[in-house]
């Protein structure tokens, strides 16, 4: 993703509420829900499904003369309430019925008889086509945020609690899993009928089914099932890939307080699925894609944080379960930050504030390029839309500031109190405060204020000087976010943030001295009396809050910091600044951090810096590491020697394309790399490196298509080759692996932009072929391909898409690219040329460079 951004112009963000927004609220209740009863029948080969969902309803009142349920596209059949039939409206969205008899105190029946054939959302039925044929055929449910209601009718808010049970009939060489208890199964005329009871209560949209050929992997954390469901043959995978839950189990319910809730914990990966995970009650449903095989197990940690997360909301969201989608932060950054709690707790206090590093950096990338928004906000279009990085990251980072503010103690009461006292009820924001305060005394409210309650984030500049005559430390502090709006300064916070001097004592530690720092104006300048000059200064030692930074002073203090500051988020700022000065003097500090430096996430920071210097010692000190022995750093230096566009990087990225690594990440981002250095003055070299490509399109695959993919985005980096965009044009046809159709897709999209007319014509074509095509993810690859081409018939499908979408997500990406494509169609095409030449001149330049560098320092 996106670096993070240290400093950057305020200006004013884009709106996050799109046309047609308004505020949300949870509907009226007619009374509590008790009980949901799905008895459900399945044709997998038809696509299409009937049953009878029974819900018990205890009326919140007298009198009550009309009920209204949701349920979008089903063919309802009849009404019953206590075996009686019910006149009722359907509008192909709301089932209306009107009571014979007004409610009482007594419970109510209500079983609906529906069917539904070729369902678009909700329930997904995957099988085999004429361009798939080796697809598993499998059915699973996707309820987040409101789409059980395009499968069963209900009462479908988060709002509304009850216990469930699904009874399902499916093929008999067939698995249904689904939340809670198996309590019974039977046979039926070759078919097998699955019983499942949830005895807690929980949400609609956390009820789910999963049904498939799936083998079963058995675990065990004390005397609850841990299983893994994946189709035959990837066994070994589900091992590598799932096989630490039961140790998280152990550590989430230590952490949490409470140990974990639910008879059972079931993992389905199944093929085609929309999100990369759904935390169902017990049940959770991941994408296979997740499954890695032993390489990419090497250094890919994104499936092991993918299992914490889902593991972690069968606390924050299933057992404490959100009143309103406006406040899902609650769940989605508390399990965002089990990632972080689950990687420290494994790897190390390093591992996990580096993780946590990545977490704002995807937010502020986000914040900075897309829109800001209030982490708690009701107006939207659809819920869905919230499910973004202020809601995820940002609101990690609020977990990780209340920490901070509590120390671990307290943090961990607090979230104890959270849990135990909301435990199977809902939930909101202000029920975070009160247990904070409850478990603590602590009043965090002017915090939620400023991070939760509105947008955005302090963006400190940080200036040090000694004056030795007078024995002062000065400390200046800028909010360069802060602007001045009638004689007041908005988006100005006021926050505590803990300083320190650092001074270095031979073959032991640096010693802190700590400070708090009351920060709450535009500028404040700090004078400290200090014995002796410190060697070092830290700003927000423990990297607690959320914030950019931007370093500005000498560098000796600098180099200090990068050396020894105990806190690597805070070596990561002082390589950044040095990286800044972009001199002689800044690459051989930079290469003498990377020989001593022992935390490859600290030298990967140095690495990018390297990278952006563009001068020839640069260039040698990556060439020299390149064989690092942690692949995340090789990655890292094949990335940075991209930014190098000489014989030298070319030839050290060809080396490692020809021959390959031990790990897909680094094979592929060379691969990668080859198509970016194959530009401007090594644009020679593209007739040497197409058949390289080709050769690894026919002949390699790599875990989920990734060298080919790879391939398959170097060749988009020759922007003008037609014959590149041939190339990837083939693969984006059906028939092409999900995976490497998907970046094909994309892909095709960045070379249109720099071919000639008649191939960008030709090009629009394909994608007017895809268009067809309903499939989530290929639609956000069409979007995102067609948001790079600057042409008004790229405008018109991508208006068609959002037009005809029935997914928020799909239909607010189309409408910002049509902005996006907008805006390029009317910026002045001169100065787009006039950057490109300077560009060039600068890669040209950079023996120059060199030789004036070498002056300089003499």
């Amino acid at each position: 993703m996106s670096h993070l951004q240290y400093f950057f112009d305020v200006e004013e963000k884009k709106s996050f509420e799109l046309p047609g927004a308004k505020p949300h609220y949870n509907p009226h209740r007619f009374g509590q829900v008790q009980h949901i009863f799905l008895d459900l029948v399945l044709d997998i080969p038809r696509h299409t499904f009937k049953g009878i969902c029974t819900i018990t309803l205890t009326p919140v009142r007298r009198n009550i003369t009309q009920l209204t349920l949701d349920a979008v596209d089903l063919n309802i059949e009849s009404v019953l309430i206590d075996n009686i039939s019910q006149p009722f409206d359907y509008d192909g969205e709301v089932i209306t019925i009107n009571l014979l008899k007004p409610t009482t105190d007594q419970d109510l029946k209500i079983a609906i008889a529906y069917s539904k054939e070729k369902p678009q959302r909700g329930l997904y039925f995957i099988t085999p086509d004429e361009y798939y044929p080796n697809k598993p055929s499998q059915v699973w449910t996707q309820g987040e945020d409101e789409d059980s209601r395009y499968w069963f009718p209900c009462f479908d808010y988060p709002g509304q609690l009850a216990t469930s049970e699904i009874k399902i009939e499916v093929p008999s060489d067939y698995i249904a899993i689904s939340n809670g208890e198996l309590i019974k199964t039977e046979e039926k005329k070759g078919n097998k009928i699955y019983h499942w009871l949830q005895p807690q209560v929980h949400p609609t949209y956390l009820m789910t089914l999963a049904v498939g050929k799936f083998m079963e992997i058995e675990d065990k954390w004390h005397d609850v099932p841990v299983n893994y469901y994946v189709e035959k043959g990837k066994e070994t995978e589900a091992k590598i890939s799932m096989g630490k839950t039961p140790k998280m189990i152990e550590f989430f319910s230590q952490k949490y307080g409470y140990p974990y809730p639910y008879s059972k914990y079931a993992q389905v990966c199944v093929d085609d699925f929309i999100f990369g995970g759904m935390e169902n009650t017990s049940t959770t449903i991941l994408t296979d894609r997740c499954l890695l095989d032993e390489k990419a197990s090497l250094d890919n940690r994104n499936t092991e944080s993918l299992v914490a997360h889902e593991l972690a909301h069968q606390w924050f969201g299933d057992l404490v379960v959100i009143k309103h989608w406006s406040h899902a932060w609650i769940k989605e950054g508390a399990a965002s930050y089990a990632e972080v709690l689950w990687t420290e707790h494994e790897y190390g206090k390093d591992e996990g504030a580096y993780y946590l590093l990545g977490e704002a950096r995807n937010y502020l990338q986000e914040d900075s390029s897309r829109y800001r928004r209030p982490i708690v906000t009701n107006v939207y279009r659809e819920a869905i839309e919230l499910y973004d990085r202020h809601l995820y990251e940002k609101g990690a980072c609020v977990y990780h500031m209340i920490r901070g503010i509590l120390t671990e103690e307290l943090f961990d009461k607090f979230i104890h109190t959270f849990v135990n006292d909301n435990a199977h009820k809902t939930v909101e924001t202000i029920d975070l405060l009160r247990a904070i305060e409850k478990a603590t005394g602590y009043n965090l409210s002017p915090l939620f204020d400023q991070y939760v309650f509105k947008g955005g984030h302090p963006d400190f500049k940080i200036n040090y000087s000694w004056d030795s005559e007078s024995n002062l430390a000065c400390v200046n502090i800028k909010q360069t976010q802060a602007k001045e709006e009638n004689g007041k300064f908005k988006d100005l916070f006021d926050l505590k943030i803990p300083f320190a001097f650092g001074y270095l004592k031979e073959g032991e530690k640096p010693e802190l001295k700590l400070l708090s720092l009351k920060l709450n104006q535009l500028e404040q300048i700090f004078y400290f009396p200090l014995t002796q000059k410190p060697d070092f200064i830290s700003f927000d030692v423990g990297n607690y809050h959320l914030k950019t930074v931007k370093l500005d002073y000498g560098f000796t203090e600098l180099k200090n910091q990068l050396n020894h500051d105990p806190d690597v988020i805070s070596r990561i700022y002082a390589a950044i600044a040095i990286g800044k000065k972009g001199n002689l003097e800044a690459v051989k500090t930079l290469t003498e951090s990377l020989e001593k430096e022992e935390f490859w996430g600290v030298k990967v920071e140095v690495i990018k810096q390297l990278g952006k210097i563009k001068l020839n010692q640069a260039t040698e000190t990556l060439i020299i590491n390149i064989q690092d022995k942690n692949p995340k750093v090789r990655k890292a230096i094949i990335e940075a020697l991209t930014h190098h566009k000489n014989e030298a990087s070319y030839n050290a990225l060809k080396n490692i394309v020809i021959n390959g690594d031990e790990s897909y990440y680094v094979e592929s981002s060379a691969i990668n790399g080859l198509g970016k250095l194959a530009t401007g003055n090594l644009e020679n070299k593209q007739g040497e490196i197409i058949p390289i490509l080709e050769q690894i399109l026919a002949e390699k695959s790599g875990w989920n298509e990734i060298i080919r993919s790879s391939a398959i985005n170097a060749l988009s980096q020759l922007k003008t080759s037609e014959k590149a965009a041939d190339i990837i044009a083939k693969f984006t046809d059906l028939g092409i692996p999900q995976p490497l159709r998907l970046t094909a897709i994309r892909c095709l999209g960045a070379i249109a932009k720099g071919q000639k007319s008649d191939k960008l014509e030709s090009i629009l074509g394909n994608f007017e072929a895809i268009m067809s095509d309903t499939f989530f993810l290929t639609q956000m690859s069409l979007i995102s391909a067609l948001g790079q081409i600057e042409n008004p018939q790229a405008i018109s499908m991508l208006t068609n898409l959002a037009d005809t979408t029935p997914d928020g997500r799909v239909k607010r990406r189309a409408e910002e690219a049509i902005n996006q494509v907008r805006s390029k169609l009317g910026s002045d095409k001169t100065v787009k040329d006039l950057q490109q030449a300077i560009d060039k001149l600068k890669e040209e330049n950079q023996d120059l460079q060199t030789r004036l560098a070498k002056l300089e320092a003499k």
